[in-house]
């Protein structure tokens, strides 16, 4: 059986040589003892240059075997970290089961915001930037055979705009956990676009996103997240409110936190290494409603 220790109200701000070394303060969030070896491990806030900051999951102490628990984004208000840990830490299947941290998890990233554009038409000016710095934008894809098609494409390289793969309206919607402007774009660019290309394929894209009964939980999970700030109310407390329950090894019943993070993108789902961005519509109304209290409304984007 593990051991949690939660950090305290207002945990010191601790640094370790290694941290010190590469520029990065460090927040003690909590600790467990790992079930399997018996290790005692400390999860930690890394704050990051560009205001972003990673939790992580390490051997006490040492700074070692590294684990990515959560990257946060530099708009995202500081407990939010203690949020995800004390999530993390009463998840007993993935505790500990996170993967590696990479070289990668220690580049500066960035927000999702509108790439500059200059000129006309659809490729000028319907380019947008993910988190990973990745570049979408309506271009015109050429089809062995057919008509070039008018399509959304990502940049496989952050530094490369021109090294490309044809996306869908959904997986750009996904990417940047927001409907616009990519949805206005859309309609935009299907407006003026040439005959010659085919817009078969983007109006299809674009009328399954909006009668789709997948939605996106960016809203839902912002406002369970401000529930929590308040601390009248736990994410365990929530799930329970929603009917997902489960036994204790004593016999007491607790609510899901697992599934209630995993369906509001705070946790991934099994086998995945980063949180859905979608959430089915009649959950989002479960959880507004009966864990929340609020008209499911109050969180659609």
């Amino acid at each position: 059986m593990s051991t949690t220790t939660a950090a305290p109200a207002n945990p010191p701000t601790t640094a370790t040589p290694q941290a010190d070394a590469i520029g990065r303060r460090t927040q003690s969030l909590g600790r467990y003892r790992a079930p399997e070896t018996g290790q005692q491990r400390e999860v930690l806030r890394v704050q990051r240059p560009n205001g972003s900051a990673l939790v992580v999951d390490y051997e006490l102490g040492t700074l070692s075997d590294g684990r990515l628990v959560a990257h946060l984004s530099p708009d995202e208000p500081p407990e939010n970290a203690q949020i995800v840990c004390e999530l993390y830490l009463a998840d007993d299947e993935r505790r500990g089961r996170c993967r590696a941290v990479t070289p990668e998890d220690s580049q500066a990233t960035r927000h999702a915001t509108p790439a500059p554009s200059s000129g006309h038409g659809p490729q000028a000016v319907s380019r947008l930037q993910d988190a990973a710095g990745h570049v979408y934008r309506i271009s015109e894809v050429q089809v062995p055979g057919h008509a070039p098609e008018l399509r959304w494409t990502r940049s496989h390289d952050p530094d490369r705009e021109d090294d490309c793969e044809p996306v869908t309206l959904r997986e750009v919607v996904g990417s940047l956990e927001a409907y616009e402007p990519a949805r206005t774009l859309t309609r935009e660019a299907l407006a003026r676009c040439a005959e010659s290309l085919s817009t078969r394929r983007l109006r299809e894209e674009a009328q399954r996103l909006a009668g789709s009964a997948i939605v996106l939980n960016r809203g839902l999970r912002e406002a369970v997240q401000r529930e929590l700030r308040f601390g009248v109310v736990r994410m365990s407390d929530i799930a329970a409110r929603c009917g997902r329950v489960r036994r204790d090894p004593p016999g007491g019943r607790t609510g899901e936190s697992s599934w209630l993070a995993r369906r509001i993108g705070a946790m991934p789902e099994a086998g995945e290494e980063t949180p859905c961005p979608w959430v089915h519509t009649d959950v989002l109304a479960l959880i507004a409603r009966d864990g929340l209290g609020i008209c499911p409304r109050e969180v659609e984007l």
